[in-house]
């Protein structure tokens, strides 16, 4: 199969990111490489607004096109919105009361679908922001990767990033490009979904398949850190409701 091509927004991407990721840090990469070819879901943690920089790096380098999945409202930012409709971004929307929700999410997962159908590769962080953990830890994550993964027949890879946060930590507003930083980043193998496929998507399921989904991330995030996780997922509500 040939190559898949990225385009004239990619190379001009590449032509960008690629010296700046390479002032801003040493990349540091581990485990197999992603698929070649077909479609893949990508499911990666999130700490810092750097991390599509750093993660887009990681897909190209594996000779694939970087496809995020991202918040609607950034096609309305003049020229960035231009350089995601060039460079195939998969918007995802947001609606306002609980039924628009629900028809914004069935929007979004039928638009990264057909992606996915079409042999794309799409990256997702599938707790909607960056971590509120304040260690960095991933936090309880929404379940629209896993109903898409569920939707999909598709290889479902987690990987997880470390470092970019101590280039800029987004909740604190601090931006440290100096000493140059590490960034690891670490791939893991396809999860194993069978167990799930055939059955009606319920609230439990998708639940199940989220926490198994960002249980591996978190795994992965253990490797690129060298230290050991906490138990559970960090609650953001809970953590409010406690005065934490």
């Amino acid at each position: 199969m040939r190559k898949e091509k990225g385009g004239p927004w990619i190379r001009m991407c590449a032509i960008v990111l690629y010296p700046t990721v390479k002032l801003l840090a040493r990349r540091v990469n581990k485990g197999p490489k992603l698929p070649r070819h077909g479609g893949v879901l990508l499911v990666m943690n999130h700490v810092s607004h750097l991390d599509p920089v750093f993660d887009a790096i990681l897909v190209h380098n594996n000779e694939r096109v970087p496809r995020f999945m991202a918040k609607a409202s950034l096609w309305k930012v003049p020229v960035l919105g231009k350089v995601l409709v060039g460079a195939g971004q998969v918007p995802v929307f947001r609606g306002g009361d609980a039924r628009e929700s629900l028809r914004a999410a069935k929007e979004s997962i039928d638009v990264a679908n057909k992606g996915l159908e079409q042999g794309k590769l799409l990256v997702i962080y599938p707790e909607g922001t960056i971590t509120k953990d304040p260690d960095g830890w991933p936090m309880a994550a929404r379940t629209g990767a896993a109903r898409l993964a569920l939707a999909s027949d598709v290889p479902v890879v987690p990987a997880a990033r470390w470092g970019t946060r101590a280039i800029y930590d987004g909740y604190n507003k601090k931006f440290r490009p100096f000493p140059r930083k590490t960034v690891t980043s670490v791939i893991g193998e396809p999860i194993d979904l069978s167990a799930y496929r055939g059955q009606p998507v319920t609230a439990q399921v998708l639940r199940e398949v989220t926490d198994l989904i960002m249980g591996r991330v978190k795994e992965l995030l253990e490797q690129a850190r060298g230290e050991q996780a906490p138990e559970g997922f960090f609650s953001p509500a809970k953590a409010e409701k406690n005065g934490d």
